[in-house]
């Protein structure tokens, strides 16, 4: 091929060129091609040697492929040279255009660089243009710019030895080299595409694949799950509507689960529990709730919410997990009634008592409190008791401020002046002493649950009746005027003086009662004090023999 000019370039020679680069174009991979490169060199451009030296990621260029001589190919094959020792290699000798010719009187100062190479053994040469054995022969392979370019970014180096006619190639084979070089360079950033897509295909199929099995193993783990899970919208109209649930959700709430997907949580929890709901944070909220079951009845449930993302920035879900905590808190309420109630008759004890009572009360306002009110009003804002002047302009709106409730007050006197308040009725039991002693104490256990059923019989919803100790009772009742407090004891003494049965005999027992107010300022204490006091009085002031009857 070298020694054939341009206008006489043979046909043949034409047609092994364009095998050799139809080969080229069609290797299966990248190994392939690289190959295929180096071999089109020597058996389509006449060169006895001939390697490819790819750049890596790293920008060092490795011998990636190797023909011509199988000896020189298992020493070389795979050994990298440093990028800096290229780009020198490729700044100097003379330029043929896109090649690079370093001729052997300027070669031996690369001698000691890293770039593999291999030498032949030749004799010197006789003539002008006669190839030398340390003759450098590189053609550079650049990514194909605009227009088809060799201006692109460096992918590799071709370097070839001894043409086989042993001359240096002339203009033809030069342009040869050069055009192989470039075609080279298409085949080779081709073949990289299309490993790197088979690549991406496989790993894409391996992340299908990893997606089924986790979807599958999610569906499994879902459905299976030993304790009720649910799918639900996340925002826009339809947020909290139930999608999906699971079989273990449905028995729990014994609801198919074509009927769960009419719902969404809001409509099935308790109406005492919505606030609970609400106040559920949707992302990694959780709350203990009720939920209705088809036959009417609720169930103590643990709500765990969580969002699931369906895609990158798809549409999310919310995935609640619902746990049956029935007897658990059935447990629980059960161990708070046995703390707050009496183990006997089943009313509130002495603490729960106060407890219901502190509520209602605030502390009054200290002296120094007063005076600075006093001074932002520029008068006198609270009375000696610390409740606001509501005639004087603002008191009302600051008194709310001040407490953030609404106080309690008692009527004033003793005449009914039609003030409703807090009235604390103080029983105290007659005669229940001497039952004890003679009847023995389960008859005057007998008698105390009899008078607290007869009690909370006569009462209203809302009032507090509670078992202060031994035979002593309270009664809170809210709303109530004096002589409404009056006719409530009254009824009281008149429903506990009734014969009781105890032990098989007929019993009686009678009632002190004593009548104190509850206001804002008091203690709880200070309230059940006054009221023990009242009902002393009461007692002492009664004869003796009207103080129980039978």
């Amino acid at each position: 091929m070298e020694t054939e000019s341009e206008p006489y370039v043979r046909l043949a020679t034409l047609r092994q060129l364009h095998q050799v680069m139809a080969d080229m174009n069609t290797a299966r991979s990248l190994a392939d091609t690289l190959q295929t490169v180096a071999d089109g060199v020597v058996t389509g451009l006449g060169y006895e040697l001939a390697c490819v030296n790819l750049v890596r990621p790293d920008g060092d260029l490795v011998v990636a492929a190797f023909a011509g001589n199988p000896a020189a190919e298992a020493l070389i094959t795979g050994r990298v040279g440093s990028r800096d020792s290229w780009e020198r290699r490729l700044s100097m000798g003379e330029n043929w255009g896109d090649l690079v010719f370093i001729p052997h009187t300027e070669g031996w100062i690369l001698d000691d660089d890293d770039v593999p190479q291999w030498y032949t053994d030749g004799p010197a040469p006789r003539f002008e243009d006669e190839w030398h054995p340390s003759d450098r022969l590189f053609a550079p392979m650049f990514t194909p710019g605009v227009g088809g370019s060799s201006c692109g970014e460096l992918i590799g180096v071709l370097s070839v030895d001894r043409p086989r006619n042993g001359r240096r190639p002339g203009a033809w084979g030069r342009e040869a080299l050069q055009m192989y070089a470039f075609q080279a360079a298409i085949a080779i950033s081709n073949a990289r595409l299309r490993a790197n897509m088979q690549r991406a295909l496989v790993r894409l199929e391996r992340e299908q694949q990893a997606l089924r099995a986790s979807e599958e193993s999610f569906r499994q783990a879902f459905e299976y799950a030993p304790s009720g899970m649910a799918i639900a919208e996340m925002g826009g109209d339809q947020h909290g509507r139930i999608l999906r649930t699971n079989d273990a959700l449905c028995r729990l709430l014994g609801r198919p689960a074509s009927a769960m997907r009419r719902y969404s949580f809001s409509d099935l929890v308790h109406p005492e529990d919505i606030g609970t709901l609400l106040r559920t944070s949707a992302e990694g909220g959780r709350a203990e709730l009720r939920l209705g079951r088809r036959d009417g009845t609720y169930l103590w449930v643990s709500l765990r919410n969580s969002v699931v993302a369906d895609a990158a920035d798809g549409p999310r879900f919310l995935l609640t997990h619902v746990e049956d905590i029935e007897d658990r808190k059935r447990r629980e309420l059960q161990l708070a009634h046995r703390a707050s109630h009496d183990s006997l008759t089943g009313l509130p004890n002495s603490a729960e008592l106060r407890a219901r009572l502190s509520a209602r009360l605030c502390k009054r306002p200290t002296h120094a409190a007063l005076e600075s009110i006093d001074a932002a009003f520029g008068h006198p804002a609270y009375d000696a008791n610390g409740h606001g002047f509501d005639f004087r302009p603002g008191a009302e709106a600051f008194d709310a401020a001040f407490d953030h409730h609404v106080h309690t007050v008692a009527p004033e006197g003793e005449n009914d002046d039609g003030t409703k308040g807090l009235a604390v009725l103080f029983c105290d039991l007659d005669g229940f002493k001497s039952i004890n002693d003679r009847f023995g104490h389960n008859a005057g256990d007998a008698v105390l649950i009899e008078v607290a059923r007869r009690l909370s019989r006569q009462v209203r919803d809302g009032d507090t009746v509670a078992r202060l100790g031994g035979d002593e009772f309270v009664i809170l009742a809210d709303g109530l005027g004096r002589a409404d407090a009056a006719d409530l004891a009254v009824r009281l003494r008149n429903e506990i003086i009734q014969p009781i049965r105890a032990e098989g005999r007929a019993v009686r027992v009678g009632a002190s009662f004593g009548i104190g107010w509850a206001h804002c300022g008091m203690t709880a204490d200070e309230v059940l004090k006054s009221a023990d006091e009242r009902m002393y009085v009461e007692k002492r002031s009664r004869p003796k023999q009207h103080r129980r009857a039978g």
